[in-house]
């Protein structure tokens, strides 16, 4: 049986590495006619720190400014996906491939981008990886290797050249 792709997840922590990874997400949501689901998430801190800090802020403000940077992520994504159609459409006469959502979110990254694949009902999981220090090449970043481990669908993990 040959596998269909019709939705991609791309999970990205908006590092360089991302970015270069986000080519293959495109090139195969392109190759196969698949849409892409686009997701970013935002590491909560600890329970007693979130009081801690909505204590001194006072928990509206803590709120507001909370909300404020879910918006700053999805117009940072927003902006490169246009400059990266920019990019495409130099070489294309249109911008390939359908993003279908963007998912910013709070959590801890490994379980939300698992729990996303599901409920999306994605067909691969691609994302970039960091290789740290002198075990670079035998490890990859630890989000990636947790996803690669844990999930139940074929992960790509992009490595930034060089």
């Amino acid at each position: 049986m040959i596998p269909e792709i019709k939705t991609i997840l791309y999970a990205t922590d908006l590092s360089k590495n991302a970015v270069h990874a986000f080519s293959y997400a495109a090139t195969l949501a392109n190759r196969f006619g698949a849409s892409i689901n686009i997701m970013h998430v935002i590491e909560e801190l600890s329970h007693s720190a979130n009081i801690h800090v909505a204590q001194i802020m006072g928990a509206d403000k803590w709120k507001a400014l909370q909300d404020e940077n879910v918006q700053k992520v999805r117009d940072e994504i927003n902006r490169r996906l246009d400059a990266f159609c920019e990019m495409m459409t130099a070489k294309l006469t249109d911008c390939p491939f359908i993003v279908t959502d963007i998912f910013v979110e709070h959590g801890e990254p490994v379980e939300r981008i698992l729990h996303l694949s599901e409920k999306t009902r994605s067909d691969l999981i691609v994302m970039g990886t960091h290789g740290q220090g002198l075990v670079a090449d035998a490890m990859l970043g630890s989000t990636a290797r947790r996803v690669v481990r844990r999930s139940a669908l074929p992960v790509l993990t992009i490595r930034l050249p060089g």
